[in-house]
């Protein structure tokens, strides 16, 4: 029975240690984007910036993405497709967009989040356009929404209207009669995941203008699901 017991204990040893060297090895493995992608490189703020997974097979989230249970309200689960129209993209759909983004197609990423979000870390190549800039009620003006969607969405007036005019129609919920379309970027809104409300906000208030339901995508996942699985962030 001693002898037993003896090789019973080695045994449990020698799995354990078999066990720990496999995670030692595990850590040294690369981590690819996919099998065919390792890395991509997206201009962000000027900067060349190489986009890819943390290649730490220790790492983990930061504390800001591991709550489980934000109280909901407001925080709460977020629908899979948000509107008719708009498509809802994973994190290789966004890198997809990001490198087509590169070669001057009329693509344009947007971090919806407040600014003290994006100061602890953004998707390169996104800009911030925050939800509250888009919202009236939440102070928005008509001079700088104007400036949004002329300036960096390519949106374009219809025949001769002025600011006053476009007020006019923001108040009366006719944005549509005085924005053009035609030549607008396709945008790719994200905020910090599937329970945050921020692009949907952005996009409820796009929808409500007029602009494309087609020319809309949502990253659901948001940040999130982007350190989930170790993607660059920038600051």
């Amino acid at each position: 029975m001693m002898i037993l017991l003896k090789f019973m204990a080695a045994t449990v040893v020698l799995v354990s240690t078999l066990s720990m060297t496999s995670v030692v090895q595990a850590e040294n493995k690369p981590v690819a984007i996919t099998k065919a992608l390792s890395a991509v490189t997206i201009t962000h703020k000027g900067m060349a910036v190489e986009l890819m997974r943390e290649q730490d097979n220790a790492n983990m989230i930061t504390q800001d993405f591991a709550l489980t249970s934000r109280p909901c309200p407001p925080f709460c689960i977020q629908p899979m497709v948000f509107a008719p129209g708009v498509e809802t993209l994973g994190e290789l759909e966004v890198i997809d967009h990001l490198v087509r983004m590169q070669s001057d197609e009329k693509i344009l990423v947007i971090d919806s989040r407040t600014p003290n979000w994006v100061a602890k870390g953004t998707i390169p190549g996104a800009i911030n356009i925050s939800w509250v800039s888009l919202t009236p009620a939440k102070g928005a003006t008509t001079e700088g929404i104007m400036d949004i969607m002329l300036n960096q969405m390519d949106v374009t007036l219809i025949g001769d209207v002025d600011e006053f005019e476009v007020d006019e129609a923001i108040v009366n919920g006719t944005v549509a009669d005085v924005f053009n379309y035609a030549q607008a970027k396709t945008l790719v809104l994200f905020c910090n995941g599937m329970w945050c409300g921020q692009s949907p906000a952005s996009m409820k208030t796009l929808l409500s203008f007029g602009y494309p339901a087609e020319k809309i995508k949502w990253f659901r996942g948001g940040m999130q699901t982007w350190q989930v699985l170790g993607l660059t962030t920038v600051k």
